[in-house]
């Protein structure tokens, strides 16, 4: 599916500043006088308007001493606030007007969603304006949330592959750990209190900071007149927040380093190898490289899935990368035949230094790759209440143009955009490898040194 796109007109009005736009002709971009943007996102096709909020917050923002709080601030917007006392009270509201909510919590972004009638557009914008300015971070509530956002990261070490992911991540960010993990510190969650909670707010959630969308059977025009009713008092800070609290610059990787994560409950061996990738301040078109290439390498005509799977050698492989305003990491996943993992990592190793050569992928399996990735976006914007997440995402890590445009910048990459891409990033760069072996296998196969093992 194609995107249209038009140009809003610039419309006169005391109470909002508008800016010329690019985007679908059914978005609606305006900002209010206090820095909140507004965007509509106009669909008939059901009764129902979902509102969400999106804060520039997250795991980026976070200190050591804020491991994870920005995970557990996103709990408490749904507790008591000064218009509805209680979590209880807050539930029984929920009942009333039908809604469904969630929040989420990512690196570079915190959102708030409900999904509700659009007959009841106005109530529900004033239950998440309640949430969202007033929150009251009753101490019993924290006492009895602590351990349940605990919870989710116990679950989350249920699974071998966490404790990879957390040994590699510590080695590709150093002090700045806490800036790239959102899932956050044991402690400091379970030691949290309200005074921490609102340390975050006084920071970070002011209208000039944050985005609303609200999308569905809804009419802009009414959209942004009921906003500015309840939102537009909400007073903007004095400050810019990344100004005031600056992310600090991720120090790039010195050297290649190598290492084993050991655990129990490894049931198969898994190697991860991590760079350090472009982000969207400086390198939006290498961004775009990545995607494309990625998606190269993951069909099955492949040259790089026919050497590595087919021929015997492993078991799964794929190349990813995540979009980030600040750094976005290359990570690939490598799940090798037990009995040749190091003929599959050095294999791996030649795969990589052919990877800028001309003959190394066809025209044929470029173009199908634009073509999956467009497919995968039209696929995830059948549901409005769904994409719209992804529209925030790119309003915090990049810009709404950044998704809104997409599609066509992808068909616009090049064998010399992908080349770049993995030159700059990939051949030759210090990366951080590792590899996931329960103790037993670890004492079977005789590593001592992974760099060794693999290098001799």
């Amino acid at each position: 599916m194609k995107l249209k796109s038009t140009i809003l007109l610039l419309l006169i009005c005391p109470l909002v500043m508008f800016s010329q736009k690019k985007l679908p002709d059914n978005f609606f971009l305006e900002t209010l006088d206090n820095g909140l943007e507004v965007l509509t996102i106009e669909d008939n096709t059901v009764p129902l308007a979902t509102i969400e909020i999106t804060v520039r917050n997250g795991g980026y923002t976070e200190s050591p001493e804020f491991d994870g709080l920005s995970h557990l601030y996103e709990h408490m917007f749904f507790k008591a606030n000064k218009d509805i006392p209680s979590q209880e009270a807050y539930l029984e509201r929920v009942n009333e007007l039908g809604i469904s909510f969630n929040g989420t919590t990512s690196g570079e972004r915190v959102n708030y969603f409900v999904t509700l009638s659009s007959e009841k557009l106005n109530e529900g914008l004033e239950f998440m304006n309640s949430a969202i300015r007033y929150p009251l971070f009753l101490k019993q509530e924290m006492i009895n949330e602590n351990p349940v956002v605990d919870g989710e990261f116990q679950r989350a070490e249920s699974n071998p592959v966490f404790f990879l992911l957390q040994d590699s991540n510590h080695k590709m960010w150093g002090d700045l750990y806490s800036r790239k993990n959102v899932i956050g510190d044991h402690d400091v969650i379970l030691n949290a209190t309200p005074e921490k909670m609102k340390e975050i707010q006084a920071k970070f959630y002011h209208p000039n900071n944050s985005l609303i969308v609200v999308a569905g059977n809804v009419k802009h025009e009414d959209v942004l007149k009921k906003v500015e009713a309840i939102y537009g008092d909400w007073k903007r800070s004095e400050f810019d927040p990344f100004e005031k609290y600056p992310i600090p610059e991720f120090k790039p990787l010195e050297k290649s380093t190598y290492f084993i994560t050991e655990n129990e409950n490894a049931t198969t061996p898994i190697s991860l190898i991590s760079w350090h990738g472009p982000d969207t301040r400086s390198d939006i078109p290498s961004t775009y490289a990545a995607d494309v290439f990625s998606y190269i390498l993951s069909q099955n005509s492949s040259k790089f899935q026919q050497e590595m799977i087919d021929s015997g050698l492993a078991y799964q492989v794929n190349l990813g990368y995540s979009t980030n305003k600040y750094v976005g990491p290359i990570q690939l996943f490598l799940v090798p035949n037990p009995t040749k993992i190091k003929e599959a990592m050095a294999k791996l190793e030649e795969h990589i230094a052919q990877w800028n050569s001309d003959d190394y992928f066809t025209d044929e399996q470029m173009e199908t790759a634009k073509t999956k990735l467009a497919i995968e976006d039209a696929y995830g914007k059948e549901q409005t209440s769904q994409f719209l997440h992804t529209v925030t995402y790119w309003w915090s890590s990049a810009s709404i143009d950044y998704y809104t445009d997409y599609v066509a910048n992808l068909q616009k990459v090049t064998r010399d955009d992908i080349k770049k891409y993995v030159e700059t990033y990939i051949q030759g760069k210090p990366k951080v490898v590792g590899l996931l072996l329960s103790p037993q296998m670890k004492e079977n196969m005789g590593i001592e040194s992974l760099e060794e093992y693999i290098t001799e």
